[in-house]
């Protein structure tokens, strides 16, 4: 038969099906007698859980199945066989509360082998596990070749090699390229598994979408929307001229109903222009004690405005007298966290004789974990891998930079981050002039967000940037499941591929600021 005369059909087993169910499945197990399932056992299982039960059709006859039943893992464990699994083939141990999507059954008709007929079961399978949010799958996967080099390799031995494909085995290596991983050896799984002698492996697909309660509110977002600003730098001659602006912008987000507002780093200078004749230093210290008004502010915003807001960054003096460069993340929910500038630039550390901080964090939120960090942090790789293996999904970078060159270092790192860590980076800053403040006076900045590189993302990783030294702002969806994809099914998983073996990221203890 030519492959382009076929047609070919994933659907739920009939029960009319029965016949050629299993006129294919004695051609499949010719060397156990032809085994095969009764009639009254397929009916069975159509009467508890019929769609667990899949069939391919090619041309209108079917050749491959797949069956399943849902089971409580903590009934079972990992230690059983399949008797037990089946409940001694009656499918008594079928839980329709369970968190267990487990295969009983897989088979493709000889005749019908090399269309990859079996990975269309699997991923029906998988999709279904999704679709009624069951944690795993899991099944007990025969090693019908294991009987060739029984005499010569242990069970393990031999699983080793077959994952290193120095051999192959039908079943097993299959499973592996679908995703699926080895949790243990079974023995005594299957009686009659003369190929296997009996040994079975307890396979194990992670359902990524998961989650272990529903809830009618306070759902974690998939699709989170951003609010970036692009400040425009201009005199302020009062504190309330600066806080009108920043309300007009978390107004101005938040009508879109953005989750988070982003501001740039040091927004606040314009509040430095009373103390111009102080040296550059002093005039920040005092440029310090708006940051605990301003902070009231945008917690009173954060609330009433009901959006999550990264505060830019603004200069603080720690209880050791030190100056820091700090950001606050003012949750909608009126909790407070900050984070302070961990990497300062030469610049800073002389005009300003900032320090600084030494915490690596992320923060939970109500769009899941994220991380923030500030301008010159973003261009070092280590730090962000750090609270990326912490879970973190989306890094927010308030910067600000006074030429192209700067920004693009600021620019090009975050991109670099975001391919790295598997994450959304999203970057704002200061555009206009200050020329009345000094060591402020210029600023260039074009904000964005940036994506990791893959099918799923843009193919230049921008999922959005603004106009050039423009005031303005820009809101952003981003899909916090397209990350999971990545993670687990991208075309690269930097995340993942890391070789632990040969080197590690740590946190050192430190002492508190």
């Amino acid at each position: 038969m030519k492959k382009k005369d076929l047609r070919v059909n994933l659907r739920n087993l009939q029960l009319n099906d029965y016949i050629q169910l299993r006129e294919a499945m004695q051609q499949v197990y010719t060397s156990m007698n032809g085994l095969h399932w009764e009639e009254e056992q397929i009916q069975e299982l159509l009467n508890i859980f019929p769609e667990g039960q899949l069939c391919i059709e090619v041309n209108g006859l079917v050749v491959a199945c797949a069956l399943s039943l849902i089971i409580d893992h903590k009934q079972f464990g990992d230690n059983h066989t399949y008797t037990q699994i089946t409940g001694n083939y009656t499918f008594n141990t079928h839980n329709p509360n369970g968190d267990v999507l487990y295969g009983i059954e897989v088979f493709v008709h000889p005749d019908y082998r090399g269309l990859r007929l079996a990975r269309r079961l699997y991923d029906g399978r998988k999709e279904l596990c999704e679709n009624l949010n069951l944690r795993v799958i899991m099944a007990g996967g025969r090693m019908p070749n294991y009987e060739k080099y029984a005499k010569e390799l242990t069970p393990r031995q031999y699983l080793n090699k077959v994952e290193i494909k120095e051999i192959f085995d039908p079943v097993l290596t299959f499973q592996m390229s679908n995703g699926f991983h080895v949790k243990k050896i079974l023995k005594n799984y299957l009686p009659g598994d003369t190929e296997s002698l009996e040994f079975a492996t307890l396979l194990q697909w992670h359902n990524i979408y998961y989650e272990r309660e529903e809830s009618t509110i306070n759902v974690s977002k998939t699709t989170v929307r951003l609010g970036l600003v692009q400040w425009q730098m201009r005199t302020h001659h009062s504190f309330d001229s600066l806080v009108e602006q920043i309300e007009f912008f978390v107004d101005a987000v938040s009508d879109y109903q953005s989750d988070f507002a982003l501001f740039p780093e040091f927004f606040n200078a314009p509040l430095m222009a009373p103390f111009n004749d102080m040296g550059t230093a002093e005039a920040m210290r005092e440029l310090a004690k708006y940051t605990a008004p301003l902070l009231e502010k945008f917690k009173s915003f954060a609330i009433s405005y009901n959006i999550n807001i990264i505060t830019g960054s603004m200069p603080y003096v720690n209880s050791k007298g030190n100056l820091q460069n700090v950001t606050y993340l003012c949750h909608r929910s009126g909790l407070v966290d900050e984070y302070r500038k961990i990497h300062i630039t030469p610049n800073e550390r002389e005009a300003w004789g900032m320090v600084g901080g030494n915490e690596i964090k992320v923060f939970d939120t109500d769009c899941g974990k994220i991380g923030i960090v500030i301008c010159y942090d973003v261009e070092f790789p280590e730090l962000i891998r750090l609270q990326a293996t912490q879970g973190m999904n989306i890094l927010f970078v308030p910067f600000l930079t006074d030429t192209q060159n700067g920004y693009m270092r600021v620019r090009n790192c975050a991109m670099a981050r975001a391919v790295e860590s598997e994450c959304y980076v999203a970057i704002a800053g200061c555009v206009g002039n200050l020329p009345k403040v000094n060591n402020m006076g210029i600023q260039y900045a074009q904000s964005a967000v940036f994506t990791p590189s893959d099918f799923a993302f843009p193919t230049n990783s921008i999922k959005a940037e603004t106009t050039p030294n423009t005031e303005m702002t820009l809101i952003v969806d981003v899909d916090l499941d397209l990350l999971k994809e990545l993670h687990n099914h991208g075309s690269v998983r930097n995340k993942k591929d890391r070789r632990c073996d040969l080197y590690e990221l740590r946190i050192k203890p430190q002492e508190e600021d």
